[in-house]
């Protein structure tokens, strides 16, 4: 046993070495890993330079006159409502409003709606019965809702949240009902013929089967999410990048409804890149549990 290990090892290393050598003969072959790092920090360089060029190319025409500034304002100018909006306090009120409200909602749809999904595989009475109000729900336009919900919840951050909340709920549910479906049913059935129990089929099989389509939604959810306050505080609302915009609109103020614009943009982006951390974080660690 003892010489079939060392034979394994020196296997190994003789492997190592001869890829190396390639490599140092081949200057084309190169390892997968530096090769992804390398295109990941190409892609993170070519996104800002894009990024880059849109705005000096916006504040360029807005300057020589292309872009009509009253309509397009530019961005210096944004810059400049921006500094006077956090200085006063009021961006700043407005941003946590909308973010919590956003955050809030996604987290509460989310965990919902996955035990909502998780839960038909419990009886295929219940999930026959219920997967078509579901699949129903899912059709109505929930924003059709917002004006009813702010009516019923009022003008307050209840209402923000509790759309934010229908936007992702169902989505989640539908998610976490189909990652169910996926279960292997032989596994389940040699598992229960083993002598294994509900609930630990359940928490060893069903909930890590179906994690990857639940992950998977998290994108979709916290734009919903974003959506469905956004339209709240437009119908009615104290406070809130939403209302900060209408409020704009309502003036003739374009350069702080394109503050607002820039301000969302940003907000769903760092939320975006939020989701992929926790997608990265959540299926790490099933992959460590396995």
């Amino acid at each position: 046993m003892r010489g079939e290990t060392e034979n394994v090892v020196v296997q190994k290393h003789a492997t190592f070495e001869k890829n190396k050598a390639i490599q140092k003969e081949d200057p084309f072959i190169e390892d997968e890993e530096l090769k992804e790092r390398r295109t990941n920090r190409l892609s993170v360089l070519g996104r800002v330079m894009v990024g880059v060029l849109l705005v000096v190319a916006w504040e360029l025409f807005t300057r020589i006159g292309i872009l009509d500034s009253y309509y397009w304002s530019s961005p210096t100018t944004i810059v400049q409502t921006g500094i006077t909006s956090i200085t006063e306090g009021t961006l700043i009120q407005d941003l946590f409003y909308t973010s919590g409200a956003t955050v809030l909602g996604f987290i509460l749809g989310t965990f919902i709606g996955s035990l909502l999904g998780l839960s038909f595989w419990w009886s295929d009475l219940y999930s026959n019965i219920a997967e078509p109000y579901i699949v129903a729900f899912n059709a109505i336009p929930k924003l059709a809702l917002a004006p009813v919900l702010v009516i019923m919840f009022g003008i307050g951050f209840s209402s923000k949240v509790v759309l934010a909340f229908l936007m992702t709920v169902i989505v989640t549910a539908v998610a976490a009902h189909s990652g169910v479906k996926s279960v292997d049913k032989d596994l389940e059935k040699m598992l229960f013929s083993l002598g294994a129990k509900r609930k630990q089929v359940f928490s060893k099989v069903v909930v890590p089967s179906a994690m990857p389509w639940i992950v998977s939604s998290l994108k979709i959810n916290i734009a919903l999410a974003l959506a469905g306050t956004i339209v709240g505080e437009f119908i009615s609302s104290r406070y809130g990048i939403g209302r900060m915009i209408l409020y704009a609109g309502q003036i003739m103020d374009t350069d702080l409804v394109w503050l607002g614009v820039v301000v969302l943009s940003m907000l769903s982006i760092l939320m975006y890149l939020g989701t992929v951390w926790l997608e990265k974080l959540l299926l790490r660690g099933q992959v460590t549990q396995k």
